[in-house]
């Protein structure tokens, strides 16, 4: 039994006509009359009684035209659903990101225009370490990373950067230079005891401007982690200057650094040659985004 044999079966139990059902279904009328006899034997059934003047369903075909249809039916939402799947309609996509990302709103801004553009495609997100991300992405666990550059990435790996803020210092309140007027120069910073996000390159740009090794004293992970221990008065910390518009907690002021800017960016990272055409969908999204400054 094949699905021709079915279609036919339904197409003529809707005309009770062979010559009509056969038009329909473009096919001569033996064609027809044979795909019926081939359906009938391999139930071992008389589906229809046949006179030369009427067609009707046998009690037998009743039952059966319920079920084909359901069959057919189904059919046509399996292969609906191939179809979607198959243009990025459907489907899942898997989003790792550093609390950052969600700081500046690079995350949630790309995920709301994609729900709104494929609202039928799950998208999932979860918090990593940033030195786990680059190898979640490259085997699989994860589909786009959201990260705090730069990290070195594999061949395999590319990025688009999404905004571009700068390096900043936090301070307890009471802290002498959370007073001092003008911006906080890298040597006055030498004998400070820093709480160190993920992202330490920050860190490592003022100890060389400053010519110092910076004492760490913690390394607490997420950026409002360090921020607590700042505010907890156990030392300083050098972080993304997006924090002085969305993180309020006592105890804790931020300050500029002085001389040139040193820049803290936030990139999307995706797979060169992804296969899915749902995360492809997110990553073309990603790649029409203008960073912003």
């Amino acid at each position: 039994m094949e699905i021709r044999h079915l279609k036919a079966f339904v197409t003529l139990a809707g005309t009770l006509h062979f010559a009509q059902a056969a038009e329909q279904l473009d096919l001569s009328a033996p064609t027809l009359t044979a795909h019926i006899q081939e359906l009938e034997r391999a139930l071992q059934v008389r589906l229809f009684n046949r006179t030369k003047r009427s067609v009707a369903l046998t009690s037998a075909g009743e039952v059966f035209l319920i079920e084909a249809r359901n069959t057919l039916e189904q059919l046509e939402r399996t292969l609906n659903v191939g179809l979607r799947a198959g243009r990025g309609e459907l489907g899942q996509v898997e989003i790792g990101y550093v609390g950052s990302a969600v700081f500046f709103g690079v995350l949630q801004d790309q995920c709301r225009r994609f729900h709104a553009a494929w609202p039928d495609v799950l998208v999932q997100t979860r918090e990593m370490p940033t030195d786990q991300l680059a190898s979640a992405l490259e085997d699989g666990r994860i589909d786009i990373a959201f990260v705090r550059m730069p990290i070195v990435l594999p061949p395999s790996i590319s990025s688009h950067m999404l905004i571009r803020d700068r390096f900043c210092v936090a301070l307890p309140a009471d802290h002498p230079l959370a007073s001092a007027s003008g911006a906080i120069t890298a040597r006055s910073l030498a004998r400070e005891a820093f709480i160190v996000p993920e992202q330490i390159l920050g860190l490592l740009e003022v100890a060389r401007r400053g010519k110092f090794t910076p004492d760490v004293v913690a390394a607490p992970g997420s950026l409002l982690t360090v921020l607590t221990h700042v505010s907890l008065g156990m030392g300083v910390a050098v972080v993304p200057s997006v924090l002085v518009e969305v993180v309020k907690l006592p105890n804790v002021v931020f300050r500029e650094l002085a001389g040139a800017a040193i820049d803290s960016e936030v990139a999307a990272l995706y797979r060169r040659h992804e296969r899915s055409p749902a995360v492809r969908h997110f990553i073309d999204q990603i790649k029409r985004t203008t960073p912003l400054a």
